[in-house]
């Protein structure tokens, strides 16, 4: 079986309800995952928005969410997690908010896509001190087994 992401809220390439986003509660979407593969170790969760600030013309990724060292035995996350309730050892990272945790869609313009990038790693890796996504991004290479993505879309009212 392969690596496979989903969310109860949305389904891939769909909208992502207004109460994971800016414009509503702005919790973390729920999400759980199957089809590790055997020797996964950990899990890394990324969730971006290649269209920032404009669809029409992107010129960054926004980050909105960065985990790692999500242990294998996870079977997701629930809605609107919480630091304190996150699977034993995972750690989280800096979104483009400068801040841990997670930061949901709040596009200036248009209709966005939200990456959900899940992937499975044949190592822990060390504390990375609140990496960036570039710091983790240098950080997995070589030990990612498998990724899979989610997508989900935004467009404010």
């Amino acid at each position: 079986m392969a690596l496979a992401l989903t969310s109860s809220a949305f389904t891939h390439n769909s909208a992502i309800p207004k109460q994971y986003t800016c414009q509503g509660s702005d919790i973390s979407v729920p999400l759980a995952w199957s089809g590790l593969p055997n020797a996964t170790k950990s899990l890394v969760l990324i969730v971006d928005d290649p269209d920032a600030p404009d669809p029409a013309a992107p010129k960054l990724t926004w980050v909105h969410w960065v985990l790692y060292n999500i242990p294998p035995g996870a079977a997701g996350l629930k809605a609107g997690i919480k630091p304190d309730e996150m699977p034993k050892g995972a750690l989280d990272g800096l979104n483009d908010w400068k801040r841990a945790g997670y930061g949901g869609p709040c596009p200036p313009i248009g209709r966005h896509r939200y990456f959900h990038k899940l992937y499975a790693l044949d190592t822990v890796l060390p504390d990375l001190n609140r990496p960036t996504k570039a710091q983790l991004e240098t950080a997995m290479q070589g030990h990612v087994l498998e990724k899979f993505e989610l997508i989900g879309t935004y467009q404010k009212d």
